[in-house]
């Protein structure tokens, strides 16, 4: 069976518990009773002291009678709850408060050994066998002319003191009892603070290393918990997501791949059977080498994005005039502008502006964005491409006025094979990752790309690049 952390904490606590009461039940009971009782032993000696160096010294010096002392020794006996006796130092009781004064059969403690009571003021035990239980005894030595003629011994049975212990011991285990009471606070915020919302977590990774992604859960909380639940939820998230990209750019690949190939096939059994007449082989053959083209530029593409995103990218940068790649970037769609009759408009800034950047990723950049403004726009229209200079930087802007982006598919025109719904009939030849490529060649320079579109107005990106440090000097100079 597996131990939780739970069930650790809880064996924990009720062992902390257990050995909470052996403490008090030992430890606390001993150091309990000889605290009292050394406490009750200065009480008694002060008592003891007082006595011996008042009334009892008078009886030695014949002061006050026997009787007198006696009455006195009763009255303070009941108060201290003690035995008193008067004792010579020979072991002759004088006078005891247990019993009547009687002077022709006095008792004698045989084995009284004064000298024994000099290493402390009190001594515990049953006093030479006199008593059938411990006393807790005192003595105070009675002089009289600078010699010693008897002792004051208090005797306080040690049961009485036992009964304030135990008064004194379940105070403390009430006080135990009230304190683990009060830790089950802790238990309870163990509980809803740290073990449900790891026991969330667990449950979650379990399901997340069972294939199940999508499975949600959710922790309310700011701290490190509610931070590792957040983390694993948005990791999950992400997985899913790239589960659910992989089988959509699989299906596209499969669907992008057949059309052609079936394409290919079908023309290439037609000519085989005769279906189709000898004469007419060059125009099929130059259909099927389109689509063969068609299907080394989707390769081509996927290899690209591919080696994008496993290698990253190494780019030559070097200083260039952006401007100059644009006319050289346009000039190669003269042909698609006038078999659409559509005119390119240039708004560049300076006669040479250079950026720092790799001159054939930003030539791919705008041979993908230009392309694709041809390929929307209408007959007969104008695409407009624009260079600025502001804070720096270098913004190009490639605008069209063509059929434009829905506005719930503008976030995704960047994911692999995306294609709206409107452009998929103009789209025929397209991939779908052109704009990928776009972006991740933009984002391997630290730069930035943004589209604005409206549905049958037209589109406009615009991305930045670094200006080179021989022009941004110039520009300072110039300031």
């Amino acid at each position: 069976m597996r131990k939780t952390l739970y069930l650790k904490f809880v064996i924990a606590y009720l062992i902390f518990a257990v050995f909470g009461f052996i403490v008090v039940a030992t430890f606390m009971q001993e150091m309990t009773l000889e605290q009292l009782q050394k406490d009750k032993a200065e009480e008694l000696y002060r008592a003891a002291t007082m006595l011996a160096e008042e009334d009892a010294a008078a009886l030695y010096s014949n002061n006050i009678s026997i009787v007198s002392l006696k009455e006195e020794i009763d009255d303070m006996s009941s108060m201290l709850d003690s035995t008193i006796w008067i004792i010579n130092p020979s072991g002759l009781i004088v006078i005891s408060s247990a019993q009547p004064v009687n002077i022709y059969n006095p008792i004698t403690i045989e084995g009284f050994d004064p000298t024994a009571l000099a290493g402390s003021f009190y001594t515990v035990g049953d006093f030479h066998g006199v008593f059938s239980s411990k006393q807790l005894s005192v003595a105070a030595p009675i002089t009289s002319g600078y010699s010693v003629k008897g002792y004051v011994i208090f005797h306080y049975d040690l049961a009485l003191l036992q009964n304030n212990v135990n008064s004194f011991l379940n105070i403390d285990y009430l006080m135990l009892v009230i304190l683990f009471l009060l830790s089950l606070i802790i238990l309870i915020f163990f509980t809803e603070m740290v073990y449900l919302p790891l026991r969330k977590i667990t449950v979650a990774t379990e399901q997340y290393a069972s294939g199940n992604l999508h499975y949600e859960f959710q922790v309310e909380s700011e701290d490190e918990i509610g931070y590792l639940a957040a983390s694993l939820s948005y990791m999950a998230k992400e997985l899913a997501r790239g589960e659910d990209n992989q089988k959509h750019i699989v299906a596209n690949v499969s669907h992008d791949f057949r059309s052609p190939l079936t394409s290919i096939k079908g023309y290439l059994e037609a000519m085989q059977d005769g279906t189709i007449p000898a004469e007419l082989y060059p125009k099929y053959v130059n259909t099927v080498l389109n689509e063969t083209d068609r299907l080394i530029k989707l390769t081509n593409s996927l290899l690209t994005l591919n080696n994008l995103n496993t290698q990253g990218m190494i780019l030559e940068k070097s200083d260039f005039d952006i401007n100059e790649i644009i006319r050289q970037t346009i000039s190669t769609f003269e042909g698609s502008c006038r078999n659409k009759k559509i005119a390119i408009e240039l708004t560049l800034t300076g006669e040479i502006l250079l950026v720092n950047a790799d001159m054939s990723r930003i030539q791919q950049v705008l041979y993908n964005l230009i392309d694709n403004a041809i390929k929307f726009s209408h007959r007969n229209s104008v695409i407009k491409v624009e260079t600025t200079e502001r804070h720096h930087k270098i913004f190009v802007s490639v605008k069209d006025s063509g059929i434009g982006i829905p506005k719930d598919s503008i976030n995704m025109v960047w994911d692999r094979f995306y294609k709206t719904d409107i452009s998929r009939g103009k789209d025929k030849k397209g991939t779908g990752l052109g704009l990928s490529i776009t972006r991740e060649i933009i984002r391997a320079h630290a730069e930035n790309i943004n589209v604005i579109s409206t549905e049958g107005v037209g589109t406009e990106f615009i991305f930045t690049l670094p200006i080179s440090n021989h022009m941004a000097d110039e520009t300072e100079e110039e300031e």
